[in-house]
């Protein structure tokens, strides 16, 4: 049996790299070994610091981000949102995060330690100054899931990057907002900034559904986009000067409606759910899906944020409810001692007809129409048999209930689950349970994909052959309606200048999932 030689103790080269291996330990602090992990306090945002303390934050879709810049700009704070989290950022995350994290961790440390090195590197500032004139704001949750640490993981990552001490402030979902750093504030949380907040909220969802709607069928190429940033300015002025909105969005619609677009185009529609982050960012996180999509010739439905925050309210509603039949568990004659479950679940109804009333409302104003938001009892009935409503990771019961709803109400031809590789709650329902689901639904087309920042090409691969099936689909569907309107090809096309068919702002009434088809269906009643 061959036996491995041991290296001498005096070997120059096991000496040199003993030296490097202590020097890297001084830098980092670990050079005493018995010390267990601590995570340090850092210093707390007062409001003596509001005026030289610029807040940066990011995550949602840039839509988002920027008009959140606004509105809280037009409450005195200096803010700035981060640019779409990039390859580079996963450079910097798998640099200095722990190894084994999650892709989302991976992108948002990184990009926050991307921005903080060009801070540096590249305008002059010191490392003292960068921690004491800067924060950050970022979400947070508990669950099976490793969202919990991220607050850990971005102390860990800037302390290795060479910005220990640097703040970082956690918003979390389920209990509003608070430093994860101490109890002190300098945000003042009133209702001036809740309700800016979810205007933003609103306002970026119907931003991002209307292009969406309109950018695949878009006579000029780029119009779109140059339309919606024209609005996103009109808007972020709106809010960050605190002036009304209606002016702001009745010229988002003027731009809007000037796009000319031609709907006799066959697209299939795909359907994006899955891991909140991995669906909902738009760069090189989930490698661009949206835009790959569109570029290989499909109408993309995106999620809403609103959607989350809805769900959120009825995850309320249902844990009181059962809470209300434990009586004598806690002492109370509901199970909830000192506490009014009915006045909380009221609270609780009005806050998601509140939400609902002022997305339609805003909608309206710009354009959307047509565009229904979520039924969080239909999905979280839909879903039960096959997904438990009381398990909470990730999305819930959501992503099964929106793949049955796709494919029982014909609302797409394609649905993609997109998730982190190695993503627990996600990966256990996509990979799992939506077996089941595609083997009841048999005419469903479903991909479910993993992303790891690498394997584009892959998963482009993938989404190809898939997607070949769903232009299948939405032909079909073209032909039948074709067919039942006793239409030809060449009639159609002598009608594209007519508003179900050329009006960017208008929305066939639904009967199957294809723009296309839809518009056919309606088009006797625009004539």
């Amino acid at each position: 049996m061959e036996t491995t030689k041991e290296i001498p103790v005096g070997n120059p080269f096991e000496d040199e790299l003993r030296r490097f291996q202590e020097e890297q330990e001084r830098e980092l602090g670990l050079t005493d070994k018995r010390a267990q992990w601590f995570d340090p306090v850092p210093r707390r945002f007062l409001a003596r610091d509001r005026a030289t303390t610029t807040i940066l934050f990011g995550g949602l879709t840039m839509a988002h981000d920027y008009l959140v810049e606004g509105a809280l700009s037009g409450l005195g704070y200096n803010v700035q949102h981060l640019d779409c989290p990039d390859n580079d950022s996963l450079r910097f995350g798998k640099e200095f995060g722990n190894r084994g994290q999650c892709n989302p961790t991976y992108f948002t440390v990184g990009n926050l330690i991307k921005h903080l090195a060009y801070l540096r590197d590249v305008q002059g500032k010191s490392k003292e100054e960068i921690v004491k004139n800067y924060l950050f704001i970022t979400s947070g949750s508990c669950g099976p899931c490793r969202f919990g640490t991220y607050v850990t993981e971005y102390r860990k990552a800037l302390r290795d990057a060479g910005f220990d001490g640097f703040r970082v402030l956690l918003f979390q979902q389920q209990s509003g907002l608070k430093q994860a750093t101490g109890d002190e504030s300098a945000l003042k949380l009133d209702t001036s900034f809740f309700l800016s907040f979810l205007k933003c909220i609103l306002i970026g969802d119907i931003l991002n559904a209307i292009g969406y709607r309109i950018r695949p069928y878009e006579v000029e190429a780029g119009a779109t986009d140059a339309a919606l940033e024209r609005c996103k300015k009109y808007l972020y002025e709106a809010m960050r000067q605190r002036k009304q909105l209606l002016p702001a969005l009745l010229r988002c619609r003027k731009e809007l409606k000037a796009v000319k677009v031609d709907r006799t185009r066959v697209k299939p529609k795909v359907s994006i759910i899955g891991e909140f982050w991995a669906m909902t960012t738009e760069g090189d996180g989930n490698y661009q899906l949206q835009r790959f999509l569109e570029s290989e010739g499909a109408e993309v439905e995106v999620q809403s944020v609103t959607a989350w925050i809805l769900y959120l309210i009825w995850e309320g509603r249902y844990d009181t409810r059962k809470r209300m039949q434990l009586r004598g568990e806690d002492s109370g004659r509901y199970g909830l001692q000192g506490k009014n479950p009915l006045m909380r679940l009221r609270m609780l109804w009005a806050a998601d007809r509140v939400i609902r009333l002022m997305f339609q409302s805003y909608a309206k104003l710009i354009g959307l129409a047509g565009y229904h938001l979520p039924d969080m009892d239909e999905i979280a009935r839909v879903a039960h048999e096959h997904y438990n409503n009381q398990l909470r990771g990730g999305e819930g019961h959501m992503e099964v209930g929106k793949l049955i709803l796709n494919v029982a109400k014909r609302k797409v031809n394609m649905t993609i689950s997109v998730k982190p590789f190695g993503c627990m709650p996600s990966s256990g329902v996509s990979d799992g349970v939506q077996s089941l689901i595609t083997e009841r639904y048999p005419e469903a087309i479903f991909l479910p994909i993993e992303t790891t920042g690498d394997g584009a090409i892959n998963v482009y691969s993938r989404v190809q052959m898939m997607l070949f099936k769903a232009k299948q689909a939405a032909q079909r569907e073209f032909d039948e309606a074709l067919a039942k309107k006793r239409l030809s090809p060449d009639k159609l096309r002598s009608v594209t200048d007519r508003p179900t068919f050329g009006h960017p702002l208008k929305a066939g009434r639904h009967v199957v999932a294809c723009t296309a088809a839809n518009s056919v269906y309606s088009f006797r009643s625009w004539m």
